[in-house]
This record gives C-alpha cells, sequence and structure tokens, in this order.
C-alpha cells in the first residue's frame, strides 16, 4: 500500500505529470520516479559543482533553453536500487525526438529535500540526464528502468514556455474577472514587487550590484541557448541597458527604474513567473481549463521554488536554515491513513493541506476538511503568503496568519505575535482535557476522524502541545489554579521570539539553530579513540536577555521537585515526570512502581489514572521539560502525583500548612491569612522556611515593599511595621559571602536596567528574599546582577 501511494504522489507541482507502468510484474515494480531536481545557489558551493552552473526551482515549466536536471529516484527501503542494471532514457517534445544529454550533477549529490533523503536515492545506473527546451511546448521524458528481474517504466510531462512579463499576469489578476484568482494588487505590497527597484534607485544601501539581479528579476539566464526565453537577460541584451553606475536617485521623476526600457521593466523584480515558471502557454490558453496539462504552470509545494534564491548562506540562509529542521522531515504517516483521518491530519503535516485550511480560517470559513492528502514537507510555502493575501500591511515576512488562534478547548489566543502561525499547529489536537478524558473512558472519538472505540493514539493532547504550555491552559487542574509563568505575556512573538532568534555567522551554531531551523539547541561530535562523542550546547542568547548569565536551559530556578534543593528547571520536571510516571500502571495494566518513558495508556484505567497520565503526556510531549512554562508544568504534575497520593506532597505548601495548622480546611492555613497579624502572610512564610504561627521572626515589611531579613535592610530605607502593598514582586535570590548583589528593573526590555534600591554585600550564605512594589506598571522585568565585593 505504501508503494502505491509513493507511486501516485510522485511530484508535488502542477503542470508535472507524472506516470509509472511495469513491462513485467515484479516485487520491485512501481519503486521509481522520475523528478525535475531543483539546484540552489548552496548546492553549487556545497558539492563542489562550477559556479556557472544555472540554478533551477525544479519547476515543471521552464524556460525556452532552461535546463531541467531530471534524475530516476528510487527507494532505499528493499534491495531495488541495487538489481538496477540500466536506465534508457527518451524524450518527445513539438518536433519530435529530442536529445537529453549528461547531467551536470555527480551522484554526491543526493536528491533534494531532506525528507524525500529518508526514502529515495538516486539511481546508481545512469541515473541523471539533463533536458535544455529549445521551442515551446509539451515535452515527455521517459525512462526504462532496467533491473534483473523486469522493467519498470516512468515518465514525466513538462512544459517549455517564454516569460510574459507582470503586466501579462495582471491584465487577468487584478480582479474583477469570475473565478480568476485576484493576486496582483496583493503582491504589489510585498517586497518581492519592489526589490530590484529599490535597489537600482538606491534605496537600500550602496552595495546593491549586479550579482544581486539574478535572483532580484525575472528568468535571468545568461546561459546563450536561453537569450530568447523572453526573461530579464535577454531582454536586457536586447535593448542594451546596462547596471547604472550611480544608484543615488536624484531624480524622483526619471528614477534608474523608470528610465528602463519599459519590456525591460515587466519583468524586473520577482514576479509571478519566478515561482510559477513562464507563463506563454497559461497566456495563450485564456483560461481553458480543458488545455492539456492545465494550468500550464506550476503552483509549487516543493520549496525549490524559494530556495532557488533563499539558500544562499551566509548572506541569504533562510532556506539553508530550514533544511535543519524538523519541519523539513516532518512524518509522512498522516498521507498513508485512510482519506476519511489523512484530511484531518494533512492540515498540519502537509504544506497543501496546512494552507487549505488556514485559507479558509482566514476567509471566515472556519475549519474544514483538506481533500488534497499528497505529502509536502512543512516548507516555506506553508507559513509564508507569497501573495500577500489577508496578510497586515505591517508585516514583512508575509506570514499567513497572525491574528488569532483558537485552541481545541476553545480558547482563543490573541496575543502570541507571528507566534500565532506556529500555535496553529502546536496545539492540542484532542479537543479539551476533560472531554478527552471523558471519551477514552467512554469508548467514543475524541476528536473528529478519532476511531471508536479508540486507540492509545487517540488519547491525551496529541504531539505537539506547546501553545497550551506556554498558555498554560488545557490540562487537567483538578479544581486547583495553577500558575503561569510570564513567558505568554513577555515574550515578543512567543515562539518566534525564542526559536527563531538570530545567531551571529561566526558561531558554530550558525545554520544549525536559531532563524529557519527553529532549533534552541545544536551538536557539535568529537572522537574519543574510536568513539564518537556528541556535545549539545543550547542557544541561550535570547534567554539572557531575561534571566541573565546562564549557560544552558537547565538552571536553576526553584525546588518545583520538593527535593530539598534547587537543581536546573529540566532537572526538576524530569524528576516529576519519572516520579509521575511510577504511580500509573505499565503496559499489562500493572502499577509496578517503575519509570517509564512512555505510557500505554487503556480505557479501563481508572480516572484518576488517566487524569494523571494526560497530565504526563501534556509535559511530555511539550519537550522543553519547563522551559516554555515551569510552573505549569510542575504545578500539573505536582497535582497530579497529590491527587494519585494523597493531597500533602513533602516539601508542597499542602504538607507545610497541614504540618502546622493540621487541616488544610482550617482558616488560618491558607496562602494569604496572616494568623499571627504581623502582616507577613503564610505564603511568604512558606517561601521563607519561617513558622507561620510565630510573629516577627526577624522578617520586616516596609510600605514600599522593602523586606528586612534577618535583621538586615536590603533596600537601604528607614524601616516601618507598616505593611502596605497593593501588588508587589517577590525576589529571591541564593548568596555567597564575599558576594554583591544588586537588584534592577525594567518595564520594556527595549529601555535600559534600573537599579532598585542598594546593592547587598552578602556576609553569609543564605536565601534572600527581596519585596519590590508593583503596582501601577503592567509589566516589569527584574534580574539580579552579582559581582564579588570590592
Amino acid at each position: 500500500m505504501r508503494i502505491a501511494r509513493v507511486c501516485l504522489l510522485t511530484i508535488a507541482l502542477i503542470g508535472v505529470v507524472a506516470t509509472m507502468s511495469a513491462t513485467t510484474i515484479t516485487p520491485y515494480a512501481l519503486n521509481a520516479r522520475i523528478s525535475p531536481r531543483p539546484l540552489t545557489p548552496n548546492d553549487v558551493t556545497l558539492y563542489g559543482l562550477p559556479a556557472s552552473l544555472e540554478v533551477s526551482g525544479g519547476l515543471g515549466t521552464l524556460g525556452i533553453g532552461t535546463p531541467s536536471y531530471l534524475e530516476v529516484d528510487v527507494t532505499i527501503s528493499n534491495t531495488y536500487a541495487s538489481t538496477i542494471t540500466n536506465i534508457v532514457w527518451s524524450c518527445t517534445g513539438p518536433a519530435g525526438a529530442v536529445t537529453l544529454t549528461a547531467s551536470p550533477l555527480p551522484m554526491t549529490v543526493p536528491v533534494y529535500l531532506p525528507s524525500d533523503r529518508l526514502v529515495y536515492q538516486v539511481s546508481p545506473a545512469n541515473g541523471r540526464v539533463e533536458l535544455r527546451p529549445t521551442v515551446a511546448g509539451e515535452y515527455t521524458v521517459s525512462a526504462a528502468v532496467e533491473a534483473t528481474s523486469g522493467t519498470t517504466n516512468v515518465s514525466v510531462t513538462l512544459n517549455a514556455a517564454t516569460y510574459e512579463g507582470v503586466e501579462v499576469c495582471a491584465f487577468c489578476h487584478s480582479g474583477g474577472l469570475v473565478g480568476v484568482p485576484d493576486m496582483y494588487p496583493s503582491w504589489l505590497t510585498t517586497g518581492h514587487a519592489s526589490i530590484f527597484t529599490q535597489g537600482v534607485d538606491g534605496l537600500i544601501g550602496t552595495h546593491y550590484s549586479v550579482s544581486c539581479i539574478k535572483c532580484h528579476t525575472t528568468g535571468y539566464d545568461t546561459n546563450a541557448s536561453a537569450l530568447g526565453d523572453g526573461g530579464f537577460y535577454g531582454v536586457q541584451q536586447e535593448d542594451g541597458w546596462t547596471f547604472p553606475t550611480n544608484l543615488a536617485n536624484t531624480n524622483a521623476a526619471i528614477s534608474n527604474f523608470s528610465s528602463m526600457p519599459v519590456n525591460l521593466q515587466h519583468v524586473a523584480n520577482i514576479t509571478c513567473e519566478n515561482c510559477h515558471g513562464p507563463g506563454s502557454l497559461h497566456a495563450t490558453a485564456f483560461g481553458d481549463t480543458s488545455a492539456p496539462n492545465w494550468p500550464l504552470l506550476d503552483i509549487p509545494y516543493n520549496a525549490g521554488a524559494c530556495e532557488e534564491c533563499h539558500d544562499d548562506a551566509p548572506t541569504h540562509a533562510s532556506g539553508t536554515q530550514w533544511y535543519a529542521s524538523s519541519h523539513a522531515v516532518t512524518t509522512t504517516i498522516p498521507t498513508s491513513e485512510a482519506a476519511s483521518t489523512a484530511q484531518y491530519c494533512v492540515r498540519c503535516h502537509t504544506t497543501a493541506g496546512f494552507i487549505t485550511i488556514v485559507s479558509n480560517i482566514a476567509a471566515g470559513n472556519g475549519i474544514v476538511t483538506c481533500t488534497n492528502v499528497a505529502y509536502n514537507a512543512i516548507g516555506c510555502q506553508t507559513c509564508h503568503e507569497p501573495h500577500g493575501l489577508t496578510i497586515p500591511t505591517s508585516d514583512n515576512h508575509l506570514i499567513r496568519i497572525m491574528s488569532s488562534v483558537t485552541f481545541g478547548d476553545g480558547t482563543v489566543v490573541t496575543n502570541g505575535g507571528e507566534g500565532i502561525l506556529c500555535m496553529t499547529c502546536h496545539h492540542s489536537r484532542d479537543g479539551s482535557a476533560v472531554t478527552n478524558v471523558a471519551n477514552y473512558q467512554a469508548g467514543i472519538a475524541t476528536w473528529a476522524g478519532g476511531s471508536t472505540p479508540p486507540s492509545s493514539h487517540d488519547f491525551g493532547p496529541h504531539d505537539n502541545p506547546q501553545g497550551d504550555m506556554i498558555e498554560g491552559i488545557n490540562a487537567i487542574t483538578y479544581g486547583l489554579s495553577i500558575p503561569s509563568s510570564a513567558h505568554r505575556l513577555t515574550v515578543t512573538n512567543s515562539c518566534v521570539g525564542c526559536h527563531m532568534q538570530s545567531i551571529a555567522s561566526s558561531s558554530p551554531g550558525f545554520l544549525l539553530s536559531g532563524g529557519h531551523t527553529f532549533e534552541m539547541s545544536y551538536k557539535t561530535y568529537t572522537t574519543n579513540g574510536s568513539t564518537v562523542v556528541t556535545n549539545t550546547t543550547d542557544q541561550v542568547g535570547v534567554c539572557n536577555q531575561c534571566h541573565g548569565g546562564i549557560t544552558n536551559f537547565n538552571f536553576p530556578v526553584e525546588d518545583y521537585a520538593n527535593v530539598g534543593t534547587v537543581l536546573g528547571v529540566q532537572t526538576e520536571v524530569q524528576i516529576l515526570l519519572n516520579e509521575l510516571s511510577t504511580l500509573l500502571p505499565n503496559s499489562q495494566g500493572v502499577v509496578d512502581g517503575s519509570v517509564k518513558t512512555s505510557l500505554s495508556v487503556k480505557t479501563n484505567w481508572t480516572t484518576a489514572q488517566l487524569q494523571a497520565a494526560y497530565n504526563w503526556q501534556f509535559v511530555a510531549n511539550d519537550g522543553s521539560l519547563g522551559v516554555h512554562n515551569a510552573p505549569y508544568a510542575t504545578g500539573i504534575l505536582n497535582a497530579s502525583i497529590a491527587d494519585l497520593t494523597g493531597p500533602s506532597v513533602p516539601g508542597s505548601y499542602d504538607a507545610w500548612a497541614t504540618n502546622y495548622f493540621g487541616s488544610l480546611t482550617n482558616a488560618g492555613a491558607m496562602a494569604f491569612a496572616d494568623p499571627t497579624g504581623d502582616g507577613v502572610p503564610n505564603w511568604l512564610k512558606y517561601a521563607l522556611g519561617l513558622n507561620p504561627l510565630v510573629a516577627d521572626q526577624g522578617l520586616t515589611l516596609l510600605p514600599n515593599g522593602v523586606v528586612y531579613a534577618n535583621g538586615s535592610e536590603l533596600g537601604g530605607n528607614t524601616p516601618t511595621n507598616t505593611l502596605a502593598i497593593s501588588t508587589a514582586a517577590d525576589i529571591t535570590f541564593d548568596t555567597l559571602p564575599g558576594t554583591t548583589y544588586q537588584i534592577q528593573e525594567v518595564t520594556s526590555l527595549s529601555d535600559g536596567w534600573q537599579n532598585v534600591g542598594n546593592a547587598i554585600v552578602a556576609t553569609n550564605s543564605g536565601s534572600m528574599s527581596y519585596l519590590t512594589p508593583t503596582a501601577g506598571n503592567l509589566q516589569q522585568y527584574f534580574r539580579v546582577v552579582s559581582y564579588p565585593t570590592p
């Protein structure tokens, strides 16, 4: 079944038609395909190819005289490749037989997509050729793949055309024609529409040169065979235009761009035909959808159309970074599901599915099913809308959606900025936590497309509930108010603000983390004798804007796991995950006390076990081990442990209050109660390890929120026993003798840090707690700077 799916979804391009047949029925039939391979600037550098080699977007519609680098790809999951003895290539075109030439791509160049490299390799026997069409029309390339046990015939159809220029596209796509997409007006607002214009008019700096225009114009190909293709270089040669020596736009009425020949202006900038291919066949068909191979243009979901320019590190590295991302190798499993299920899965697992769902959301149609279940990795077009449709004018990244996202439990999130796009997929698929547990226990489908009775795959929040975690919602909370970190409020653009941090090109983590890799860490490898050692480096630069001085994500925050000492936050979360897993059944349904790395959840588990299992999966599947939202992650884990073992977890507030007050129902046990009347609430005495039944334990609060601890004034103000705090921040930090500490605050990370109170000189080891008022401020950030005491 998988083999048949692969052959039917050979080429994810409209305008390219691939067919396959087997002359002999063999175990290896239908394991081959013909692909037009994109070739990027980074490919040329990485594989040591000639610098003069023409790059390619791998489109199925190409210009006259422009090469298509064709290859036969065969699966690597069986022995088919090793049985191939030869490939016999042939091609027919508008004038009959067409000569194919040897490809300039050596076998060291792999198949294009990272996801395809997991499945395909280029045939080791005569697997590559080059097609360079000489006249416009349809070309069918065939390959007879000869193997020891039979022959498999594969073919692909491509179109050759000439460039018409953007004004021809605008004639139909400017609105007013029923059924014709209105793309041109919105495209005019994008950076693609004016990048060349700005460059030659000196509006983007003096660095702009001839080397830039190969990507900033349409159909730029300096090969002599392509001079008649209607592209920028050919028209430039015909008109005799030369690149201006002076980029300064000194006369607005007669700028460098406006003084160019008009027909050259029409193929300047990054226009429709850069991505869709030359449009002469499409234009002359005049909308006849019955024309063979309609629409005679590409609608590419393959990243090659973008990578032809954006895979050119270090200066144009977005595409290069993408190769190192998990998005580039997203699973193909959803597209192999039954259509009734796949229509729900592909909305997040394929480019076409995501575009369908987001476009309908933007149009106000809500969530709709997606019938296009072809596999495409999550690439450039998935997240970016190149035509500028429905894009806020303030966004120059052409992000498809960033207004709001509705989570599975109905929560509408509007504060995520550009991260709204990420959260559209990165949230719990399976509805609300409470409903998921109840439906699973009742043996009914837990999500649209889920099975009845549900399988273990239908239980829990699904694979990537990072949006729910950051927002601190949709876990089992047992009726408690679980606190959240400030990340959801303070990190600009949420997910994007951290995962797409800029990494210097001089860093060993460049192209492996940050940017479009979306990775927060990178790996390097060293050898110790015959052993390869993997070293992981966390990219904490963006974290240090707030947290200051950390070197990895596992830095100490609080004793979340109640172990009696403060360990790294990820260590604390893992301790709680392990502890909770010991309280849950194993795959045989027995609570054996073992630590588990995965759960085999069954519908006959008790409600308490299912609720705890949901929270375990919620934290485990988030993947950050508390970094996204440590208070919420540890809060729900502790709550689940308490629900399975009793209300008081050793070291928790409940245990502390029960110890002093005998019962949590005692009014004096409430966190904000002040049973001694000394102005210090229970929660603060708990945080400082003090007895709540004893007043005036060397702790005095001042009207401005300054704390007296152990008789040592931290704020440098006259002490008073009056408590007058409406809202305050509790800043707690450990001290070491011989060290000076300075608390600082800022209301916006773009401002400079300001000192709060005087510097604190520590004379012994201990824990300092400092309260500072926050009333009247919408937000504040705090940090503690330490340095050796002079």
